[in-house]
This record gives structure tokens, C-alpha cells and sequence, in this order.
């Protein structure tokens, strides 16, 4: 049986600075390139998978006041929401699995947001953006629901009144690390029907 010599990033052609630089140890993503080959099974395929979804998330957009505008800015040139995957927004349930709920949701919107829900595909995520998303904010009366997450599990609540563009950006990177760190939708941890 032949000994198989374990091969540096230098031998397999690239030219950086750290690779070549002689008597360092090998970096982190040369020891997990290194050992890839060896360890690939379940938990790396999964791994991937999560990858894949932390990078294409499509949300679908449920906006009722003055967030709304906020996230609408999101995909215009300034904040460029392509470069985290998320550039397309859809229209229809079935094809997002992201869903951004902005602005106050009066209890009589309680129902259509449900079926919104229902409709996506799993694994589907919800941001609560604002306050009034959040908390029912500033309006704590009998015709704004107090959260939405009354209905919906929600994954990551982006604060504000209204949250600007770029808090809503940082939200979408949180729960892209979730996804990738494998942790399961809020409905999921929860233990509710999706």
C-alpha cells in the first residue's frame, strides 16, 4: 500500500504570501482542505446544505406602514441585498422562504399573514421588522395585534421605529448564521405547526 503524501495549497499552485511562507504551519482553510478528502460524510453534506440555504434566501415581503419603505430600500444600489443572496423578491409564497413582516399588523391582516405562512415552503424564516412588527409599539390598542410572533414563530426581530436599511441588512446576516450554523427554524424550536 502506497503512503499517500499530504499535499500543501502551495503544491496544488496557489501563490499567496502566507502559503509560501516558509516554516508556517498551515492555515485553517488549508488544514480543512486538507483533511476534507478524509472526513467527507454526512455532517459535511450537511454542512452545504446549510450553506446553500444561508446564501439564497428569497424573501417574501408582507409590508404595512412606514417599514415597509425602509425595507423596500434594501435592494437599491446603496445596500446591494444581492450580495448576500436575498436579491430577488417575490411576490408569491411559494417561491420565498424568507418572510419580512414590517410595519403594524392590525388583527384583521392577522389572518391573510397566516395564510401567507402556510403557503411558503419549508424551511421558511420570519423577520419581525420594527417595533409595531415586534411589539405592537407605539399603538397598544384593541386593533393592532401585539407582536407578530402571536401568530407566526418569528426568527430574528430587527428593532426600531423604523429600523433603517441597514439594520434590516444586519438582520438578514444574523439569520444567514443561524442557517449555516445549522440551526433549526423558529418553529421548529418552538414546537408549533408551520
Amino acid at each position: 500500500m502506497a503512503v499517500r503524501k499530504k499535499q500543501r495549497l502551495a503544491d496544488w499552485g496557489l501563490n499567496s504570501e502566507r502559503v509560501l511562507w516558509k516554516g508556517k504551519g498551515p492555515g485553517v482553510f488549508e488544514q480543512e482542505l486538507g483533511e476534507l478528502e478524509d472526513r467527507l460524510m454526512l455532517t459535511t453534506l450537511d454542512k452545504a446544505v446549510h450553506w446553500a440555504q444561508g446564501n439564497s434566501i428569497w424573501p417574501d415581503t408582507f409590508g404595512l406602514a412606514c417599514c415597509a419603505i425602509e425595507m423596500m430600500s434594501i435592494v437599491s444600489s446603496r445596500y446591494y441585498i444581492a450580495r448576500f443572496g436575498a436579491e430577488v423578491f417575490r411576490s408569491s409564497p411559494r417561491q420565498a422562504d424568507l418572510l419580512i413582516v414590517s410595519g403594524r399588523v392590525a388583527h384583521k391582516m392577522a389572518a391573510p399573514l397566516r395564510q401567507i405562512y402556510d403557503q411558503m415552503l419549508e424551511p421558511k424564516w420570519v423577520i419581525a421588522m420594527g417595533a409595531c412588527a415586534s411589539s405592537g409599539g407605539m399603538f397598544n390598542n384593541y386593533a393592532i395585534l401585539q407582536g407578530v410572533d402571536k401568530i407566526v414563530a418569528v426568527d430574528i426581530h430587527v428593532p426600531g421605529c423604523p429600523p433603517r436599511p441597514e439594520a434590516l441588512v444586519e438582520g438578514i446576516v444574523r439569520l444567514q448564521e443561524k442557517i449555516k450554523a445549522g440551526v433549526p427554524p423558529a418553529y421548529e424550536i418552538r414546537g408549533v405547526a408551520s
